[in-house]
């Protein structure tokens, strides 16, 4: 039976992965052998595993440069899910100018990076945040009456050389929530859905609930359509042994892409406990190639 590293992180004590423990019994009760490691332990032997699945490397967004480095060496060595060339797209979320060139529904994007002037919109609500980041780190949601505080938001970001994002806020968050739809070895696992995290007035460098309200769902035909030509639209898609596609309305009334989540997403197991054997046999199908 094959060797597999579920890669993740050393966290502090209100960023487990719940997950984790759950997906490490089962691969082993299948016979496999299974270890959870640290993505940057330099003692780790990757060579030594048939398959290494990125699970919850959740401090990445902090050292992207050293994260997609470490990819690429892990990848070198064994196999890995993602892989390091999806990793290297999907870490900057300029990605979704990308989708959106290839006939993607997704929100309205400007990019704004060090030194680059940005026009912010003083007609409606929009929201700042920077390229590379996970659990709504650095980002804020403002009227136009709070315009001098995004531009102190994007001097702050362009300060730690990072790329600045500019958002409409979509309304129909506040409506329907942000779906999550959670592909695992090319099919449809199970989909939640999640209350807004920005919340009017709440400072960019505060720290918010990423899952709030977390529940299951049931996607319609039109998020499942949306969510399978984003997938269709990445680079190396053929080769994606997991992936989530976060949703949200238009003005319109219809899904557009957030966000594409091809590196670390949390799988919500211990919301969806029936989709373990699948994800068991995902992984075992994967180290098998």
């Amino acid at each position: 039976m094959p060797r597999i590293a579920l890669v993740t992180y050393d966290p502090p004590p209100t960023k487990v992965d719940r997950d984790l423990p759950v997906l490490l019994d089962a691969l082993r009760a299948s016979g496999a052998g299974a270890d959870a490691v640290f993505w940057d332990d330099a003692g780790v032997d990757w060579g030594a595993y048939d398959l290494a699945v990125i699970r919850s490397t959740w401090d990445y967004s902090w050292r992207v440069d050293e994260f997609v480095a470490w990819a690429r060496k892990c990848g070198a060595l064994t196999r890995l899910a993602n892989p390091a060339s999806v990793v290297r797209w999907n870490t900057d979320k300029r990605y979704l100018g990308d989708l959106a060139a290839a006939g993607v529904p997704v929100v309205p994007t400007r990019y704004a990076g060090p030194g680059d002037a940005v026009d912010l919109p003083d007609d409606h609500e929009y929201v700042v945040k920077p390229t590379s980041g996970a659990g709504a780190r650095y980002a804020a949601r403002y009227t136009p009456e709070r315009r001098e505080t995004a531009v102190r938001h994007l001097a702050r970001m362009h300060e730690e050389g990072l790329t600045a994002m500019v958002q409409p806020y979509m309304k129909g968050i506040d409506a329907q929530g942000e779906r999550a739809l959670q592909f695992f070895g090319g099919r449809l696992l199970h989909a939640s859905r999640k209350r807004a995290v920005l919340a009017p007035g709440t400072a960019f460098d505060a720290d918010k609930v990423s899952h709030p309200g977390l529940e299951p769902w049931a996607p319609t035909p039109a998020e499942l359509a949306v969510a399978e030509r984003a997938l269709a639209a990445v680079p190396d898609a053929p080769h994606l042994l997991y992936a989530r596609v976060d949703l949200v309305d238009g003005e319109d009334g219809r899904p557009r892409v957030m966000e594409l989540e091809l590196v670390e997403p949390n799988l919500f197991l211990f919301l969806h406990p029936d989709s373990v054997p699948d994800v068991v046999t995902a992984i075992l199908a994967a180290a098998a190639r």
